[in-house]
């Protein structure tokens, strides 16, 4: 039994070393964003609370971040909980938030965040969320607002309609102010007010959807109108390099094409 998994394990490294030679060579994307679905799955497969899987969804993210470090991707931006998600049990929800608080914490104090200066933002009706996981997201964003090598964003209590609701909202009280004119509202006017405008690349080059499900429900409706769309079998807590890395080929494989 050990042999085989050992022999197993050897076919896996060399797979992801191989993997890994054909993404060096192409043009990695700029900006990917992952929806982390599969959480709850996992868990109930594994006969514990949906939480648990929460708990180990996170601890993917922390590898995540290695990973994507590694490839010099300069923008992530991952969905980890939705306007929709607050109709969701009260003591899953409130593990989440739990769960986050922590998370936040260990990042404030995380040298690969301040050693190669990644941005943490964020986006979405932060308001929502619970006074003591609002002040750790604060303190995060606070420690790192200066920083611009790589950009690391938490779309949490995050809707892609809430989110263009919210832009339009604002231009239409500075129309109201006298601070714009609706002759002057463009797209690239709208874009200004979008949760993601911190970012100078604000549409992902690709993006991935983990548990095997096939839509977008909702993430960056805006900015993702000619991304490349992976979706992927794997339930999250289960990602791996090798999943990134096979998302990443299947990306530099095609031809991008925006209207043409």
């Amino acid at each position: 039994m050990l042999k085989r998994v050992l022999s197993a394990f050897g076919v896996y490294k060399l797979y992801e070393e191989w993997l890994w030679r054909q993404v060096r060579i192409g043009v990695p994307p700029e900006h990917i964003a992952i929806i982390l679905d599969g959480n709850r799955r996992w868990a109930s497969g594994q006969a514990l609370n949906p939480w648990l899987g929460h708990e180990k969804g996170a601890e993917t993210v922390e590898q995540l971040l290695d990973w994507c470090l590694k490839l010099n991707v300069k923008f992530v931006t991952l969905y980890t909980f939705s306007t929709e998600n607050f109709t969701r049990n009260s003591k899953e929800i409130e593990e989440i938030m739990r769960i986050a608080q922590e998370k936040f914490l260990k990042l404030l104090t995380d040298e690969r965040i301040h050693k190669n200066k990644v941005h943490v933002k964020v986006i979405g009706r932060t308001s929502l969320l619970p006074d003591g996981l609002q002040r750790r997201i604060a303190d995060v964003e606070k420690a790192t607002a200066g920083y611009t090598n790589q950009f690391l964003n938490f779309a949490f209590a995050y809707g892609g309609r809430a989110e263009i609701v919210d832009a339009a909202r604002v231009i239409a009280e500075k129309v109201k102010a006298g601070e714009l004119e609706p002759e002057d509202i463009h797209e690239s006017t709208f874009e200004k007010y979008l949760y993601t405008s911190h970012m100078t690349k604000q549409e992902p080059d690709l993006i991935i959807r983990t548990s095997g499900e096939e839509r977008l429900s909702g993430f960056l409706l805006w900015q993702s109108a000619y991304s490349e769309l992976a979706f992927l079998d794997v339930y999250w807590p289960d990602f791996r390099f090798i999943d990134l890395l096979r998302a990443i080929r299947t990306f530099q494989n095609r031809k991008r094409r925006y209207g043409t």
